[in-house]
């Protein structure tokens, strides 16, 4: 039991690192430690989104403070995204239906990593429509709460697709987006008598070290392509395994 405790906190200490790098805070990278540890689908959502609270509030703060932030895409998104995550959260879905949601998230993810490890260049952007914005927060928010990502992995990309921001900036926005998500997702699984394990506060130290570490260095600098590569590899084996223990 000792050994696995260690083993499973060394794992969530890397999966914040890499994320946090990013602005993201490791739900899916949990998710997938989680999968292959061999975790009950009841115990993963609301662990995932626990952790992803502490990891996203610290990246937050790192690149709001780094001046990577726009208020004017994040208030419209979270404004329509938190309803929705809560009401995701209240949602407990069963194990051949949430293992094989979560698979394909990871595996979403995974091909997301690969395909913008070397899209993280200065880009021209373009304003996002009102309606648009808080409508991706409906559809994200619902997505954040029910599967317990954070939603951090859908934006990102979309928003780098939609050119709405600068990279860096949209980091920023995507690790403020999974901090009041996953805080809404939480509250809504408690809500329904979901729980964490006893054992999660050692959980919570090693992804804070992780997520303090990595939102230092990607706050200043845009991400590593080989660390996003290496995170898609790890990703698309954990969603596999999901379909496989269907």
């Amino acid at each position: 039991m000792e050994t696995s405790l260690i083993l499973i906190s060394g794992l969530f200490f890397l999966v914040a690192l890499l994320y946090a790098c990013v602005g993201h805070a490791g739900a899916s990278g949990y998710l997938a430690v989680m999968a292959v540890m061999g975790f009950a689908p009841a115990t993963m959502k609301p662990t995932a989104l626990a952790l992803n609270i502490f990891v996203a509030s610290i990246a937050s703060i790192k690149f709001y403070r780094a001046g990577a932030f726009s208020k004017h895409i994040f208030i419209p998104l979270i404004i329509t995204s938190i309803p929705s995550a809560y009401i995701g959260g209240l949602i407990s879905l069963p194990g051949y239906i949430y293992k094989p949601l979560i698979g394909a998230a990871l595996i979403y993810a995974a091909l997301q990593s690969f395909y913008t490890s070397n899209k993280y260049n200065h880009i021209e952007t373009k304003s996002i429509a009102l309606p648009h914005l808080l409508i991706t927060g409906v559809l994200l928010g619902f997505l954040s709460g029910v599967s317990g990502v954070g939603g951090g992995i859908f934006l990102s990309p979309l928003l780098l697709f939609l050119r709405a921001e600068q990279p860096k900036v949209i980091s920023g926005i995507a690790a403020a987006f999974i901090l009041v998500n996953s805080i809404a997702g939480l509250l809504g699984a408690f809500s329904s008598g979901a729980s964490i394990p006893e054992v999660a506060p050692y959980w919570i130290i090693a992804v804070i070290f992780g997520g303090y570490l990595g939102a230092e260095m990607g706050s200043k600098r845009l991400k590593n392509p080989v660390i996003l590569k290496l995170l898609g590899l790890v990703l698309v084996t954990a969603g596999i395994k999901m379909f496989l223990t269907i």
